[in-house]
């Protein structure tokens, strides 16, 4: 009797894509987050935070949409610059007090999932040695 490997799931479309999902779910949680934040920091911080969490899931998206594996592997490569500034406009967010740690935890883990989601599928659309 032999193992069956598990079905994958089609990907039709970047909704599809679990990271894509993930990316998204960060944009809301950053969303709501920045609503706590003083209006003080309406085109700072908030405008900052929402911009780039928003470009994380857009980026997936459009690079999905690319013809070729390279390209679609760049779009991810921006995507996950893009999460970095997210998670760095949080952190000074947390430090002034807008929000607590508590409030943020949730987000600071999906940055760290997508974060190695989009490593992971970056490493699988690059031939090996390719940065």
């Amino acid at each position: 009797m032999t193992e069956e490997s598990p079905k994958r799931a089609r990907i039709d479309s970047h909704r599809d894509l679990i990271v894509w999902q993930k990316a998204m779910d960060l944009a809301e949680a950053s969303y709501k987050l920045a609503s706590k934040f003083p209006a003080s920091e309406t085109y700072r911080l908030v405008s900052q935070l929402t911009r780039a969490a928003a470009s994380v899931p857009a980026n997936i998206a459009e690079g999905h949409a690319r013809s070729s594996r390279r390209d679609f592997a760049n779009f991810l490569a921006v995507a996950k610059g893009s999460l970095m500034e997210a998670e760095t406009f949080l952190t000074p967010a947390v430090r002034l007090k807008y929000v607590t740690a508590t409030e943020t935890g949730p987000a600071f883990s999906l940055i760290t999932e997508i974060s190695k989601m989009l490593t992971s599928l970056r490493a699988k659309l690059l031939p090996r040695g390719d940065p």
